[in-house]
């Protein structure tokens, strides 16, 4: 019994290390999104910085990372999965370590974009890279570790800025990653690619082999001819087919939920909280436990959004998140509005706005918003539909980087939130409007509701004659 248990104890290992080693680049990646929080609060006087040029610090990350998103799928393909995520491993590393010993800010700038670039090609390879390589029974489970794990990163960025701060050591903060990424470069090394990119450049053999390596429970001969007739499916796809009918719709709903995940603001957050809690009465380095803390109940959200997804819906928990970021910002104006009046109290009710401001979102839009990119094209316009919603996040995610600090001293925390809040609203408004609830719906019922032009009923039917009109294998509301 022992001999015949071993090899499969050892191949579903292997399928777990595969995948989880890709979770520890979320956490990376996490980690280089949130420490530049703590930097920031001795950068600019380092480098006697204006705020347009403290802004800049994190634009060009941000302009970094639609390059490297653009750039990630050609990689991925033409080079490997796994090439893909030593070179993003080598990235972390590397720039990680460069922007810790920066002597000047044009070198900081610099190795932040470029630093920029490998997470955008993480943010597209490392999710990939679990999903054709995680046991076929624990693949769901490892996909939402990722997104966990950046939000885990985050945290830990701030715990770890917090406790460097008092000693001022910002390169500290921002080279620490270096060492987690590193330990996945020394194991990403030892790692085969995954069988879908073997079958993709016509490598079979070696795709079988690896399905037998790290998913022993699966047939690998049949597991591998499934993977032939998706690559199939999703031939034949382009952008010009995704502006016109029937797809235009689904278009423009991925195109404009992509912008309204970052345009709301949550990097804002991310990126400039020490700020923000300076501006309602707190002081000191405590700003940023006060943030690792919201990050912590940040990663309770997003667990609590997995396990209820599948009970109450993906369309009513993208709608409570949302509407949680309005109550917050709608909090967040007034305790502007009353000035330094409440003292105490005012900063308070301000960490509470922040707290579940970021929660709503990590509720809502953090862990829903990719399931929609998914879910409204047919398989041969996945990937194009999934790369739209990307584009868009990102440019927001630039126009935050770039201009928030700038529209926080223009217009002040009030106007600053009461924009917010404003977007926020437009956000859940869209969402009822256009988002369809597709729980416990195969992906071609999914794809028949765009069809008919956002709608479960064919156009032809008629509500009275619904069975009498039903063709097999047609999709009706329930």
């Amino acid at each position: 019994m022992t001999s015949t248990m071993a090899p499969t104890v050892t191949r579903r290992g292997m399928g777990i290390t595969i995948a989880l080693t890709a979770a520890i680049v979320g956490i990376v990646y996490g980690y280089d999104t949130g420490s530049i929080a703590g930097a920031l609060l001795f950068v600019p006087a380092q480098f006697s910085l204006s705020t347009t040029a403290t802004e800049w610090i994190t634009t060009f990350t941000a302009l970094g990372l639609i390059v490297g998103a653009l750039a990630a799928n050609r990689v991925a393909d033409r080079f490997g999965r796994k090439p893909a995520m030593v070179l993003i491993a080598i990235g972390f590393t590397v720039f990680a370590i460069l922007q810790a010993v920066a002597q000047d800010i044009v070198w900081l700038d610099i190795t932040r974009f470029f630093l920029g670039v490998s997470i955008g090609i993480s943010t597209v390879a490392a999710p990939v890279f679990i999903a054709e390589s995680a046991p076929v029974a624990i693949r769901g489970a490892l996909i939402v570790g990722y997104q966990l794990a950046t939000v885990t990163g985050i945290m830990v960025a701030y715990f770890a800025d917090w406790a460097l701060a008092d000693s001022g050591s910002w390169r500290l903060m921002l080279g620490l990653s270096a060492i987690a990424s590193g330990l996945v470069l020394i194991v990403l090394l030892r790692l085969p690619d995954t069988p879908r990119w073997y079958v993709m450049r016509g490598r079979r053999a070696e795709a079988v082999r690896t399905l037998r390596l790290v998913d022993p429970e699966t047939d690998p001969e049949e597991a591998v001819r499934e993977i032939e007739n998706d690559l199939g499916a999703e031939r034949g796809g382009n952008l010009r087919e995704m502006l016109r009918l029937p797809y235009a719709r689904p278009t423009v709903f991925v195109l404009v939920l992509g912008f309204l995940v970052q345009i709301t603001g949550i990097n804002a957050i991310t990126y400039y909280s020490p700020f923000i809690f300076h501006d309602i009465g707190w002081s000191g380095h405590s700003v940023l436990l006060i943030q690792a803390l919201i990050e912590v109940f940040s990663v309770f959200a997003t667990v609590a959004a997995v396990l209820l997804v599948d009970r109450i819906g993906r369309r009513l928990t993208l709608l409570i998140g949302v509407g949680v970021m309005i109550a917050s910002n709608a909090l967040m104006v007034v305790l502007y509005a009353l000035g330094s009046h409440f003292g105490g109290v005012r900063s308070v009710l301000g960490f509470i706005g922040i707290l579940f401001f970021t929660a709503g979102f990590n509720f809502g839009f953090g862990a829903m918003v990719w399931v929609y990119a998914s879910e409204s094209f047919p398989a041969r316009l996945r990937t194009a539909g999934a790369s739209v919603m990307l584009t868009a996040d990102l440019v927001a995610n630039l126009l935050i980087s770039r201009f928030f600090l700038t529209v926080l001293q223009g217009m002040g925390g009030e106007g600053t939130f009461a924009l917010f809040l404003g977007l926020a609203i437009f956000s859940f408004v869209f969402i009822a409007w256009m988002a369809p609830e597709t729980k416990g719906r195969p992906l071609e019922a999914i794809r028949v509701y765009w069809e008919n032009g956002g709608s479960w009923t064919p156009k032809h039917q008629t509500p009275g004659r619904r069975g009498a009109d039903r063709q097999p294998g047609s999709v009706v509301a329930p």
